[in-house]
Parts: structure tokens; sequence; C-alpha cells
């Protein structure tokens, strides 16, 4: 019963974390807008690879997640979006298949406001909502409103530009899981030409599980290529830096402006 309550937990927190939605395959969000009247379309997939040692046996996760993201420019300075996430979470205890559940997730509504601008550095707020759409009792939700903040600076001299973002997220739950969460994070992106952008990215936050003092951290790596002037497609590998963070994913994604 321990190891079903440890794999239900572990499955709530990868459904849709409440994360700054940055420019794939990045974590880490920038400070750019949209722009008045425009849309902004993203397809983000991921399929994580997990192996953890759970009462003397071998717990392994397979999980893949497609996000949607909209996001409308309401003025130059501010946007407006909406994420909807889809998941399957594949666990198996050693030979046994203990967990197998797929369908959508929460919601997660944001907004981001760019309040300061001078000689490329600039400031931004994002703050975001998500509303329990997912079915919290096969782990695809936490079955509670749950809400964030993030900070975000931007850096940029061409052809490299860097971001920082620092956060907080009220995670309500009922599986005893830590309620308040604190992430930070560092993105560096190298414009090679004006198609071809490599990206790297870093960040560490609170543990959600009150058992663990050691925090989930990561690293990715990946590049960003636009086909066209308003289409890209990206491609990261994110490795875990810390026992609690995922082993491994891959992260592909297509963005469209329009």
């Amino acid at each position: 019963m321990k190891v079903v309550k440890r794999l239900i937990a572990v499955c709530a927190a990868l459904m849709l974390p409440l994360t700054a939605w940055a420019a794939l395959p990045l974590i880490t969000d920038d400070t750019s807008t949209q722009g008045t009247g425009k849309f902004q379309f993203e397809a983000g997939g991921e399929y994580d690879r997990d192996m953890e040692s759970v009462g003397g046996l071998a717990v392994r996760e397979t999980d893949y997640t497609l996000t949607s993201i909209l996001t409308y420019g309401i003025t130059d300075h501010a946007d407006i979006m909406i994420g909807l996430p889809y998941q399957w979470v594949i666990v198996k205890t050693g030979d046994v298949t203990t967990t197998d559940v797929s369908g959508k997730s929460d919601t997660v509504f944001g907004a981001l406001w760019r309040f300061f601008e001078k000689e490329g550095t600039s400031v931004a707020v994002k703050p975001l909502v998500s509303v329990p759409t997912g079915n919290d009792k096969k782990g695809l939700g936490s079955g509670k409103i749950d809400y964030g903040t993030f900070f975000i600076a931007s850096k940029e001299s061409d052809p490299w530009a860097v971001h920082l973002n620092f956060g907080y997220v009220r995670n309500e739950n009922d599986i005893g899981e830590r309620k308040d969460i604190w992430r930070a994070s560092l993105a560096t992106v190298y414009r090679v030409n004006r198609k071809l952008a490599l990206c790297a990215d870093t960040g560490i936050e609170t543990n959600r599980d009150k058992t663990s003092e050691v925090e989930p951290a990561y690293l990715i790596g990946g590049a960003i290529y636009s086909l066209q002037e308003k289409l890209d497609i990206s491609f990261g590998v994110k490795a875990g830096l810390t026992k609690p963070e995922t082993d491994w994913s891959l992260r592909p994604g297509v963005t469209y402006r329009f």
C-alpha cells in the first residue's frame, strides 16, 4: 500500500505542474510577448523515463505528455494563455504493471506582463492558475485549484540571450505533499544564424515529498530551428541532476505564430 500511495503521488505531481511555459524545448521562460492581436500556438511533447527502488522492488515509470498552449497578445506588453495537457502514465513494479492510466490533466490559465524594458534588459511577471479538469483519482490532476507566480528577467545581446526565472507555486493537495513550492531556473540561448538557435536550461525546485530534503534539479540541452518566419521546430534532452528528478526526458515541439 505504501508503494501504491507513493506512485499516485508521483503521477499527480507530474501531470502539468505550473511552469513558466517557456519557448520550447526550455522550461525557463523569457519576457517576450506576441504583440497586440497576435496568436501563438505551441504543441510540446515529453517522453520521460525514471527508475527507482521502493521497498527493494525496481519501479520503472514511463510518461508520455502532449501539451497544447494557445497564447494571445492583448497589448504589445501583455499576453494571456491557456494550456491543455494530455498524459499517459505507465508504472511497473518488478514485472507487474501497477499503473496504466491516460487522459486529460488539469487546465492551466496564465498571463504575462512585461513591465520594464531598457537596453536589452526586460522584466516581467507571470501569474498562473491550474483548474482541476483531470481525474485526480487516477493521478491525472490535483483535484484542487493550484496557483503560482513567476518573476522573469531577460538580457539580450545578440547573438546571446540569458533568462532568469524565480517563482512560487501553491500545491494544494490531500496526499501529504508540501504545499509551498519554490522554483528557480536559468537558461541561455545562442543564435547560430537566423534559422538555428542552441539552448541550455537548468533549474531547481522544492521537493514535494515531505520525507525528502533533496530538491529536484534538471539540465536541458536543445535546439530551435525556424522552418519559416512564423514556424519553429524544437528538440531537447532533459537530464535529472538529483535523484528526485526524472532520470531523463525527450522534449520535441512545434511553435506557430499567426
